[in-house]
Order: structure tokens, then C-alpha cells, then sequence
């Protein structure tokens, strides 16, 4: 626990308590560097009568580290070698999505996950706070006596990555960010959109795979032609796209017939009107304004109580960098929709229950089983074969009618929607908070020497 004092000494020495001196094994070094986020600052240790597992900091410290002046707790390293006590982790969130309100800023879907990171943080020590990127390094939100409060605030150990939007990661300024993240050495996850051809393409490397992955091709005319034609339902969907946004569901109702359902506000239903391939196409195309969109075998899948129904896992690596299942959940498509995704109105329910609703009760674990080891399959291979550092990924399955698995989506910024009521940290919340403090402590470097 670090606790702030007044001190005349303009504050270059720091009070340790004799319990967490000799826990240290800092061997009698009196002159120590002290690092808190991307700063180290020279300071001579004072062994005091102290409460086990305290140091005092001036308040002219504090502010050096940028650090608010109140009792912080903290996890702790000794690097022996360069005589280094290394204090955190500093943990940031990066979002777009913060706008202000009278009571204060409101980080909009991600608002309660963001108070949930921060609890888990400082339960097990380490400072959290949440930041747009044109703000970095000048300002941020650090949550105290219940409210987020603005301050400018350490270079954080490790960010991870909430930007909502696809557009905005490709702009001139967010990638000068990301260089300045690169100068200082900043661990950043998870690092971008995936796209679905990219993981379509990596996920079919993997032979053992194939049986579990609907055929998919890049959108042209003659794909679609031929995939219409083999198939009863087809998807297309941009591969940037998210959230259920902007997908088309085509469904053969004769030998050559076809109705046209989106997810698009501004095209109008068609369910009911019936198109030849040509015609169908013709709809299709100006819909897409050139972007690059793939066509997918649409499964026949399980549904609840006649909703259209998929199961998101999510996944998030361990101290082992094994991948490890933190949460499903069965998602049930809103009334007239075909897309499952809560952005739409879908909702949620408990994996084995709505499996239980078409099988029995050995079925339905022996699926879910299936489900998880499936996602576990998906998460490592992407990850494998993606840049950057990835840290958590949701895995969309869909399961067909006679019981088997299909692998329909892999996301990296998974949803953080909260069950009302909830007061517990998610475990999948704890796999984050466990991964940041990994990337904090693995990767010091000292790179500031005042």
C-alpha cells in the first residue's frame, strides 16, 4: 500500500516499512530507482516503524508519477540488477466512446465494464483509468469516491484497445498514436478489427477445422451465383463489419426464386417479394457501394422457440499463454430479426438451457463441451497468425439442427454487456485484468532516469 505524506525534502527519499524491505530482498540498497508506469525516479529508501507492506511517498512524488494524492495499492518488483522497484500495474483503457454528462463522463456500452475493470484493479493492485487517444498523456479518467474524475495521469504499463470504430483505426492521427506507442514501448491489446475473410482464411489452414467452418468466398458475382445455387441460405457480409450491422440473408423459396431479408436501416424488407439470381443480384449490388463483402453457406441452425439463436464464447489467454474459456452465453435473435447480436436487441440466456430446449440433458453438455473446445481450437490459431498482441477474442457458433458445431465468426473486440444486478467481477473481466498485469511486468524497461 502506497500512502501519501507531507515532506519538506521536496520528496526524493521514500518510508518503507522493515516487513516489506526484508520481503523485497532489497539487501540493504538505500538508493533505489522507482518506476511507476513509463517514469523512474532516483529515491533513497527510509526504513520506518510501519505498517506491514506500506511505503510513504511525498505528494511532491506523487505528482512526479502523476499519481492522484490518496492511499494506492500496488503489486511490486525488485529488478536486482539495476537496483529498481518496479510499482503497478498502471492499466488504461483506450475508447471512443466517452462523451460528458452533468455528473461526469459517460463511456456509453462499456461505462459498468469500466467500473468493473477498475474494482478488479485496485482489489489486486494497480491503477486503472480510461482515455481517448488525442487526449494521450495530457488527460484521462481515474474512478474515486464513485465518480470518474479528470487528471492528467501516468503513462500506462499496458493499454487495452476499446475503439469502437473500424473507420477511425485506419485515420493519420490514431496511427501517429500508435508510433508513439511504439517509441515508448507500450504494450497495446488488443491491437485492431480482425477481418472475416483473414480469419476465414486462417482458420481453413487448419485441416481438422473444415468440417466446422460454413463455405465462404469473397463476394463477385460468380461466387454468389455458385454458392446460391448450391445452398438453400446464404449470408453476405462486409468483413469489417460488426455488431449484426449491414448483413444480408438470402433464402431460396423455389427452383429459381429468392426472398432478400438485411439488417440495414435504410433498405427497406423484402421477405416477401420474390427475385430471380439476376434480379437477387441486382438488389444486392448497389446495397454493398464497393466495399468488400464475402457470401457464406448459410446452416440451418437450432433455434428458441422459433428465434434464431448462436452461442458467443468468449476466450482470453492465461499466465500459461494457454487460451482458456471465460464465458458463453446462448444469444437469441429480437422478434423479426435473423441476427442474434444484443446491438440489435437479442438477448441472453444460459448456454445449457436453450440447448436443452432440442436435446437431452447428456446431449447438451456433451455439445457445450464440444462448443468450448472448438472456440479454444479457433482462439489459438488466430492468434497465431495474427500481428499484434491478442489477448481475448469472442468466438460466434452457431449449432445445426442434428446437434454439430459451426464456427460462424471470430471477433476481437467482444461486446461488454452487463447482466443487471451484477456486482461480481466476471471472470472474463479477471482474465483481462491477469493479462495486463502480465504485459506490465514481462515486458520493464527502464526508460526514464530524473
Amino acid at each position: 500500500m502506497i500512502k501519501p505524506i507531507k515532506l519538506t525534502d521536496k520528496g526524493k527519499s521514500i518510508h518503507m516499512s522493515a516487513n516489506l524491505y526484508k520481503q523485497l530482498q532489497l539487501n540493504n540498497h538505500i538508493n533505489l530507482h522507482i518506476s511507476i508506469g513509463q517514469k523512474t525516479i532516483s529515491a533513497k529508501v527510509q526504513i520506518e516503524d510501519l505498517p506491514d507492506h506500506t511505503i510513504h511517498l511525498s505528494e511532491h512524488l506523487m505528482q512526479s508519477f502523476f499519481l492522484p494524492i490518496q492511499p494506492l495499492k500496488f503489486q511490486a518488483i525488485v529488478l536486482p540488477e539495476s537496483q529498481t522497484l518496479k510499482l503497478g500495474p498502471i492499466v488504461a483503457l483506450l475508447t471512443d466512446s466517452i462523451t460528458n454528462k452533468s455528473e461526469g463522463p459517460y463511456f456509453r456500452s462499456i461505462h459498468l465494464f469500466c467500473e468493473e475493470l477498475q474494482q478488479g484493479i485496485r482489489e489486486q493492485g494497480g491503477f486503472f483509468y480510461v482515455f481517448s487517444y488525442d487526449q494521450f498523456l495530457k488527460q484521462g479518467y481515474f474512478f474515486e469516491n464513485d465518480k470518474w474524475k479528470k487528471a492528467q495521469l501516468p503513462a500506462p504499463d499496458v493499454i487495452y484497445n476499446r475503439i469502437h470504430s473500424r473507420v477511425l483505426e485506419h485515420k493519420p492521427k490514431f496511427k501517429e498514436f500508435r508510433q508513439k506507442l511504439n517509441e515508448l514501448m507500450i504494450p497495446f491489446f488488443n491491437d485492431r478489427f480482425l477481418s472475416k475473410w483473414e480469419v476465414y482464411e486462417q482458420l481453413t489452414e487448419e485441416p481438422k477445422l473444415d468440417s466446422y467452418i460454413p463455405e465462404t468466398k469473397l463476394f463477385s458475382k460468380k461466387h454468389f451465383f455458385d454458392l446460391a445455387q448450391k445452398y438453400d441460405t446464404l449470408f453476405v457480409k462486409p468483413i469489417h463489419g460488426s455488431q449484426g450491422r449491414n448483413i444480408i440473408k438470402v433464402n431460396r423459396v423455389a427452383d429459381s426464386l429468392y426472398s432478400l431479408e438485411t439488417s440495414l436501416k435504410f433498405v427497406p424488407a423484402k421477405k416477401e417479394e420474390k427475385f430471380s439470381l439476376d434480379e437477387l443480384y441486382q438488389q444486392i449490388k448497389p446495397i454493398l457501394h464497393n466495399q468488400i463483402y464475402i457470401v457464406q453457406q448459410g446452416i440451418p441452425l437450432m433455434t428458441f422457440q422459433t428465434a434464431s439463436m448462436d452461442f458467443r464464447v468468449l476466450c482470453h489467454q492465461n499466465r500459461q499463454n494457454d487460451w482458456i474459456v471465460t464465458s458463453t452465453v446462448a444469444r437469441i435473435a429480437a422478434k423479426q430479426e435473423f441476427v442474434s447480436n444484443l446491438a440489435r436487441g437479442g438477448t441472453l440466456t444460459r448456454p445449457l438451457n436453450a440447448l436443452r430446449t432440442s436435446m437431452d440433458h447428456n446431449k447438451s453438455r456433451e455439445v457445450l463441451a464440444l462448443m468450448k473446445e472448438l472456440a479454444i481450437e479457433a482462439a489459438s490459431i488466430v492468434s497465431q497468425n495474427s500481428q499484434g498482441i491478442i489477448g481475448e477474442l469472442g468466438i460466434d457458433i452457431g449449432i445445426d439442427q442434428a446437434g454439430n458445431p459451426w464456427l460462424i465468426e471470430v471477433n476481437s473486440k467482444p461486446s461488454k454487456n452487463f447482466e443487471d444486478g451484477t456486482t461480481k467481477i466476471r471472470p472474463s473481466a479477471r482474465a483481462i485484468i491477469e493479462f495486463c498485469t502480465i504485459l506490465a511486468f514481462d515486458t520493464v524497461v527502464i526508460k526514464e532516469d530524473l
